[in-house]
């Protein structure tokens, strides 16, 4: 980058030398003269120095960076998402620095040519044409015209910042980690690298040795060899190399440009070396004298490669005459010493002598000079460059340089600056030493070990252990045989490996590394982990090389053969061969990550056998942690290994969760990138993101990798997530892989990716239509699979290594066929996933216009020299625009959803069928959820509708209402309801919305039902009140009537024996007679209500059936009719003719049983509703309904003879007859106590005999009226408290017990949970048969055991007294209040009792349910007040007498606490499942299109299965059953078996059901198993033998673990 900038360096340079002169000339020459000059020189210097420092702080001024001088910029800046980069023509000084970084991350060489905008007028790209206004004379104008520029002053022109300013500041305000990053990339882009730098500070001359440390090269060597050529391939760290260093350096200020020569010998069409002559170019510049740039010539192994083997070209810019130290480092290293002067003279012929008479070879390229080179002596040349071209010096040049290096030479090697005195090297830095000494003594314990036996030797928790461990794991999903017992093998297998993993585990290396990785902070483990990474690569270069010749070479010979059709032994031990190298390539395949998954290893290992932690900094419970840290500040960590082809989901699991609580759970926008091996998908994210996923070092990224990367914060305004996590997956169609499992892999791996990115990236390298179809295929696919699983992610295709990228006609065409494709593809795999879809956008949203991105080729030119094509780093920055457009519309994940997601993902992969199943874990967390709130919704509801039943009940009983309509329960609920439709519309609008989205519709209609259900069911109810209360009118006014006349009778006959009021027994002599006349008077034309002789009636309706009164009696009094519904063997009731007796029994022990129980449970269903449908309660009970369902059961049980080969014993009939007249009895014989106890006037007089007995003996002692009525009025009371409290406590206690009990106050399978604990704790087997048969009765008995239980204990007690006595309270307030206001109307109006009365039954009657008393008998009521305090008296002992009620006592109540719950939570779904009979789960009675699901399936022998043919039961779960290779008859007359993989072909029945293999060692159901084992073959007249034995691990099952298996 010689420019005249050269010269005014020099020019510097001669001046100070002049003027230096001039000042020695002024000193007197004594004996302190030298010491004189010598302080002269050094306050020169510090002059000089301090201008620098003024010059460097202008420059970052300038570039707006001069607070990065102390601040540095680190990679961690710009591991973000920011805005795009400027592509504006020309950009402005203060952004110039970061343009240039963006550009340089994104691999775009033009990053250097950045034209600048000229924001001040001083600013000037060169110097600017001046206009001279004159009125001279034409002469004049001639010679001004003619005379030079030299009198314009230019000193206040300030020239734009020089291009390499731009580099070189932003080299100085970087971190070393991001100076790191940043010469990676220059060397990337082809470009020279610092090799030494003067600090801009100190003036101190530094080599950035560390920044080399992650570049790395790869070349092939020519050599002649037995008359051929040799081509060799060597790809090593550049630290590393061994090459010759060719070194140019100038003297003075020649025309030629230096820089500009050394281009064309390396690679002339691409500016390696930045020149006077590049765009941008400029007279000043400011931080590139002194800096020696070093690059590489990397030959190719052909023919028209410029030397045949690796060379180093060193250049040091400015004079080097100025530069003693550096020019000494340099010449020093050389192999070969360039110099470049313009003609000789004193000053240069020093230096040139001193190389001349060096044995280090030196050529002198002389500008003045004519005439070609010349060879002095041996290896020193002279060249002149006078009148001579450009390439002709460069082809003369490059001839001399190899002709020397063809010799003996010395050799360059980077590290060896290390060496190098009185320079800063910038790895000698302590906290740099401090890292790398902790990753050499890991490393030191691998020296000495060839690294393909690396892994297995320190790393064995990840090789053949974990490669065992991974495929046992996945033949969990492809059970065979004996099922259980297989799993319980596997799972037996599983942790035996695991415990080998623990046994090998924490090898030295591994515990140091963990260790450095513990205590190091900051910097120092950033160091820690580079230096490893590093010096890992060193180690593995030399195998990977010499493995991958020898890989290319045997491919080559196989492929030769392959397109000869060539089917002979030598191609199957030519691939054999391959296969072994393919086996020692992964074996040497060593790197950071290994060491990470070999963490992972150990962290699963310890985990599954739950090993104590130890404490201290190898302390395996911590290595989640660490991990957590390195991914967040931007490490890439495996995420499924390419390896063993399996995620480690414990690891991963942990992982995430220690990154959420380090970041809090942060939404990220997945991406997901796919494509074939080698397409250069890492390349492409590292340049679009700044990632550090490894590029190609002889390996391929294996597996699949998750990186984190920020969105800045300019940027999350415009976004809703904070993360972009980047997977980026080993390619398809790997290499490494070839054979059957790379179909399987692929579409496993593709499947994977697909699924868990909100959008995907897919890859597709070339133009070969071939390669492409394989890749779509797969995709296409996954695609199709994502749409039937419900995940929808969008896709982007990207069409890298397009030759013509500008031809838009070329691209229409080739998204055409890209479209036909994709359609084609999408048919074929609707066909193969059995759904319907015509094209590729019926599968996912797909514009072939929007959503395909063509890609220039990487490289500009032919490898190794090329540097990468600028269209490319344009075509990434227009692919990272269109991701992050559609990123906008997306929500992103939180980092928890994304971890339950890769859990779901993984296991349906790991079965066969993996759309049937998936199990979304998160939408089914979402959706339980969503069934509790419907619970507390649908209860609030029904809270709330029982409050208005409640009042409405009082108002009918009281005769204040005899109709209720729809409209108006509906009015009276609708403020609650439309509170409920707020709070839906905020749940539905909340956190998971995205995912709520889907049932929305659904639930807000179900809360409509169910509120229309509700209403409808509470006007039923009334109505049936209403109806009871019409039909006892008649009984009510006759009741009055004979209350009027009791009253006046007792007090006419007390009047006549007031005399003998102590005569006790004459008085109930007398009244006696009385009450025996008006009785006779009231029941004259009713006959009493009989009670229910149900024995006897059973016995007359089965006789007039037809079946003989022994028969009935002996099945009557045996019993055993009252388990019907839960029988285990069935066989004694058929009745098979002898003919076909032996053939037949086999066939109908396997397929009738359930019939027979299922006809039981059908009658049962339909008798019970039937009888619940009659009016019992208004008119009480009949023969005809025990007959109607007798009738019933003999249909029902013909009809399912008819369809039989065999009959059903009469007994079959009797005992079914029985057991349902035994399951009505309950609610008939209720109901029918209720109509007797309202109809009924022989119990109603028998029942009020003592108050008037009462009454009559007041009136006897000379009680007032006022005495007499309290209490007549107190009496009526009491039931009416009673009766009003009673129902406000069962309800408040209703209540309690909803919110407070953890089984009610959830969804259905919280209930499940609960019930199934209770069951065992319990240990009834005959609980659990009828749990088993008949889930709901079971269910409903539980929620009444759990209220009594409630009821019972110390705690519900107490809530239940504090409920009593708070409602009694609030009622004795409201009656007093009623009291007084009544008393207070009368005495203001001057009323009678009958106004009275009627005042005070009318307020009570709008709380109670209460009776008016005809006061004719009391018209002598003269004090109204005395009256008051008399019912005042009394109400107080009422309440103080109900206050000590126990809460069974209470049974005057209507509502009852169980039925109040039953109804709320048994309306629910009960389907059952079709294998082993375990109840659906959803809270939703139809909950249809969603599948009926179970959270624990069961052996299905607990139901009574067995094995066809056998008397063996069956043992398996049908969760693994569905991940074995066993068949089943999906009917009894099935004749074709069906894999149970595919159990949803079996019909409906099959198909509604969502059952996913399960590899959970879920322990309860063979806890019970092995428990009731002989009360279950007993039960069932059946063994667990043969295809059912029990598997010997199911025993160790503890009841504790059984219990504790079920949260």
């Amino acid at each position: 980058m010689e420019t005249d900038t050269d010269n005014k360096a020099a020019a510097g340079g001669r001046e100070s030398e002049t003027s230096a002169a001039n000042k020695r000339g002024s000193l007197d020459m004594d004996a302190n003269g030298r010491k004189d000059e010598n302080l002269v020189k050094i306050s020169e210097g510090i002059d000089m120095k301090k201008q620098h420092q003024r010059q460097t702080e202008t420059l970052l001024g300038r570039l707006h960076l001069q607070e990065k001088l102390q601040q540095k910029l680190s990679p961690a800046d710009f591991l973000k998402v920011g805005p795009p980069v400027k592509q504006e023509k020309d950009v402005s000084e203060e952004d110039v620095a970061f343009t240039f970084l963006q550009r340089l991350m994104m691999l775009d060489y033009r990053a250097r040519y950045i034209p600048l905008r000229q924001d001040s007028p001083e600013v000037s790209d060169s110097t600017p044409v001046r206009e001279i206004v004159s009125v001279d004379t034409d002469d004049d104008d001639f010679d001004a015209f003619c005379s030079t520029n030299d009198d314009f002053d230019q000193s206040n022109l300030q020239t734009h910042v020089h291009p390499m300013d731009v580099q070189m500041a932003v080299f100085h305000c970087s971190d070393s980690f991001f100076k790191q990053n940043m010469i990676t990339k220059l060397s990337q882009c082809q470009y020279a690298l610092p090799l030494l730098v003067s600090d801009p500070v100190t003036m101190d001359i530094e080599c950035p040795l560390w920044t080399f440390k992650q570049i790395r090269k790869t070349w092939k060597m020519s050599e002649m060899k037995d008359d051929s050529n040799v081509v060799t391939m060597k790809s090593m760290p550049l630290c590393k190399a061994e090459t010759p260093m060719v070194s140019f350096i100038r003297l003075g200020l020649p025309s030629l440009s230096k820089s500009q020569l050394m281009n064309t010998l390396i690679n002339d069409r691409h500016n390696t070396f930045f020149h006077r002559n590049c765009p941008g170019s400029t007279k000043s510049r400011h931080l590139m004298d002194g800096v020696a740039e070093i690059a590489w010539y990397c030959p190719a192994g052909k023919p028209n490669d410029a030397f045949t083997d690796c060379i180093a070209f060193c250049n040091l810019h400015g004079d080097a005459l100025s530069f003693e130290k550096q020019r000494e480092i340099l010449t020093d290293k050389s192999s070969v010493n360039v110099v470049l002067v313009p003609t000789m003279n004193d000053k240069s012929s020093a230096v040139i002598s001193a190389l001349y008479k060096c044995a280090k070879p030196l050529i002198c390229l002389i500008a003045d000079s004519d005439g070609g080179g010349i060879q002095m002596k041996k290896g020193k040349y002279k060249m002149g460059l006078n009148n001579r071209s450009q390439s002709e010096v460069s082809e003369e040049l490059r001839k001399i340089i190899g002709k020397i290096l063809s010799g003996s030479h010395s050799l360059f090697q980077l590290e060896s600056m290390n060496k190098v005195c009185g320079i800063k090297v910038d790895e000698e830095d302590s906290v740099c030493q401090k890292g790398k000494s902790a990753a050499m003594k890991v490393m030191g314990l691998l020296q000495g070990i060839e690294v393909s036996k690396i892994k297995d030797t320190y790393l064995p928790c990840q090789g053949q252990l974990w490669k065992e461990w991974s495929k046992i794991h996945k033949e969990l999903y492809r059970l065979k045989g004996n099922i259980e017992d297989d799993k319980v093998q596997k799972q037996q297998k599983l942790m035996e490996k695991r415990q080998e993993q623990v046994k090998v585990s924490l090898s030295e290396p591994i515990k140091l590394f963990i260790e450095s990785l513990s205590t190091l902070l900051g910097k120092e483990k950033d160091y820690f982990l580079k230096w490893t990474a590093i010096l890992i690569d060193a180690l593995s270069t030399d195998d990977l090389s010499s493995i991958l010749q020898d890989y290319d070479t045997k491919w080559a010979e196989v492929l030769a053969l392959k397109k000869k059709h060539d089917k002979t032994e030598l191609l199957k031990a030519k691939q054999t061969k391959l296969d072994e190298i393919s086996t020692k390539l992964q074996s040497a395949t060593f790197g950071l990550e290994h060491i990470f998954r070999e963490m992972g290893q150990i962290y699963e290992a310890h985990e599954s056998l739950q090993k104590p932690t130890k404490g201290g900094p190898t302390d395996w419970s911590k290595y989640p942690e660490l991990a957590a840290e390195l991914m967040i500040s931007g490490h890439p960590m495996e995420l499924m290994d390419g390896d063993a082809g399996h995620v480690p989901l414990t690891w991963i699991s942990r992982l995430l969760e220690e990154v959420i609580k380090k970041l809090g759970d942060k939404r990220v926008f997945v991406l997901s990138v796919l494509g074939i091996q080698s397409s250069g998908k890492s390349t492409m994210l590292n340049a679009m993101f700044g990632l550090q996923f490894a590029v190609s070092a002889g390996r391929c990224t294996k597996g699949a990798f998750m990186q984190l990367v920020e969105v800045s914060e300019e940027m999350k305004r415009d976004f809703k997530f904070d993360y972009i996590l980047v997977v980026d997956t080993e390619g398809l169609r790997a290499l490494e892989l070839e054979g059957n499992a790379t179909l399987h892999h692929d579409n496993e791996l593709a499947t994977f990716v697909v699924g868990l990115g909100n959008m995907t990236l897919i890859n597709i390298f070339g133009e070969n239509p071939a390669e492409m179809q394989d890749v779509l295929q797969i995709v296409v696919q996954a695609f199709m699979r994502m749409k039937k699983i419900k995940l929808s992610p969008s896709c982007v295709f990207v069409h890298q290594n397009v030759t013509d990228i500008g031809a838009a006609e070329k691209n229409m065409d080739g998204k055409r066929r890209l479209q036909e494709k994709l359609d084609d593809m999408a048919k074929l795999a609707a066909k193969e996933e059995g759904c319907d879809a015509e094209c590729f956008s019926d599968v996912i949203a797909f514009d072939v216009q929007k959503d395909v991105k063509y890609f220039a080729q990487l490289w500009e030119g032919s490898p190794p020299m090329a540097p990468p094509n600028p269209g490319y780093s344009e075509s990434v920055q227009e692919l990272k625009t269109i991701i992050m457009s559609k990123a906008k519309e997306c929500a992103g994940i939180p980092l928890s959803q994304f971890r339950s997601k890769i859990q779901d993902l993984w296991q349906a992969l790991m079965n066969e069928q993996f759309v049937f199943s998936f199990k979304n874990t998160l939408e089914i967390a979402v959706y339980r959820k969503l069934e509790v709130e419907y619970g507390n919704w649908t209860w609030k509801l029904r809270s709330n509708m029982l409050t208005i039943e409640n009042e409405l009940h009082t108002e009918i009983q009281n005769r204040k209402r005899d109709t209720v309509e729809l409209t108006y329960l509906q009015q009276k609920l609708k403020i609650t309801y439309e509170e409920i439709k707020k709070e839906i519309t905020k749940y539905f609008d909340d956190r998971d919305k995205d995912m709520l989205v889907q049932w929305r519709g659904r639930f807000e209609e179900k809360i409509k039902d169910f509120r229309d259900e509700l209403v409808k069911g509470v006007k039923r109810k009334l109505d049936e009140v209403i109806q009871q209360k019409k039909a006892c009118k008649k009984l009510d006014d006759k009741k009055t009537e004979f209350e009027n006349n009791l009253l006046q009778k007792s007090k006419e006959l007390a009047h006549k024996l007031k005399d003998q009021a102590k005569n006790e027994q004459e008085l109930e002599k007398q009244f006696n007679s009385v009450w025996m006349g008006l009785v006779r008077q009231l029941t004259a034309d009713t006959k009493p209500i009989e009670d229910i002789n149900y024995d006897q009636d059973q016995l007359t309706v089965l006789q007039d059936l037809g079946f003989e009164w022994s028969l009935v009696n002996d099945c009557k009094t045996s019993g055993d009719f009252k388990s019907m519904s839960q029988v285990g063997d069935y066989a004694h009731y058929v009745s098979l003719t002898t003919k076909i007796k032996n053939f037949f029994m086999g066939p109908f022990q396997d397929k009738e049983q359930p019939l027979i129980r299922s006809l039981i449970d059908t009658v049962e269903k339909q008798t019970i509703n039937q009888i619940k449908q009659r009016p019992v309660a208004s008119k009480g009970y009949s023969l005809t309904y025990l007959q109607e369902v007798a009738n019933n059961v003999k249909e029902k049980v013909t009809e399912f003879e008819s369809k039989k080969k065999y009959s059903l014993k009469k007994e079959f009939t009797v005992d079914l007859s029985l057991y349902l007249f035994d399951r009505a009895w309950t609610w008939l014989s209720q109901s029918h106590k209720e109509f007797k106890m309202n109809n009924d006037a022989h119990s109603y007089v028998d029942s009020k005999k003592m108050q008037y007995y009462r009454v009559f003996q007041n009136f006897c002692k000379g009680s007032s009226s006022a005495v007499v009525l309290g209490e007549l009025i107190c009496d009526k009371l009491k039931s009416a408290v009673l009766e009003a409290v009673s129902n406000k406590v069962a309800k408040d206690l209703t209540d309690i017990m909803k919110s407070s009990f953890p089984a009610f106050n959830g969804n259905k399978s919280n209930l499940e949970k609960h019930m199934l604990k209770s069951l065992a704790k319990k240990g009834d087997f005959n609980s659990f048969i009828t749990y088993i048969q008949q889930p709901r009765i079971q269910t409903e008995t539980y929620i009444k055991e759990k209220v009594q239980k409630f009821i019972s204990t110390k705690e519900g007690k107490e809530n239940g007294m504090n409920i009593l006595r708070k409602n009694l309270d609030d009622i004795k307030n409201l009656v007093s209040l009623d009291l007084y206001n009544a008393t207070e109307k009368v005495k203001t109006n001057g009323g009678d009792p009958d106004m009275w009365m009627e005042e005070f039954v009318g307020l009570l009657q709008a709380k109670l349910t209460f009776n008016t008393i005809c006061c004719q008998n009391f018209s002598d009521l003269n004090s109204f007040d005395f009256l008051k305090e008399e019912i005042e008296k009394g109400l107080e002992s009422i309440v103080t007498e109900l206050s000590r009620l126990s809460l069974d006592k209470m049974d005057k109540s209507w509502m009852k606490p169980d039925q109040i719950l039953i109804d709320q939570l048994c309306n629910c779904c009960w389907v059952k499942c079709p294998f082993c009979a375990a109840v659906c789960i959803n809270t939703l009675e139809d909950h249809s299109p969603d599948k009926h699901k179970v959270t624990f399936h069961r052996p299905a022998g607990i139901t009574g299965f067995y094995w066809k043919g056998t008397k063996d039961l069956d043992i398996d779960f049908c969760t693994t059953s569905v991940a074995s290779t066993n068949s089943f008859y999906p009917s009894h007359d099935s004749t074709v078996s069906i894999p149970y993989k595919e159990y949803h072909k079996g019909g409906e029945k099959y198909a509604s059901w969502e059952i996913t293999p399960d590899e959970s060692k879920l322990a309860y159901w063979k806890w019970f198993v092995c428990t009731f084992q002989k009360q279950l073959e007993d039960h069932y007249n059946m063994k667990f033998q043969g295809l059912g034995n029990i598997p010997s691990g199911w025993k160790n099952h503890t009841k504790l673990e059984a219990i504790n298996s079920l949260d």
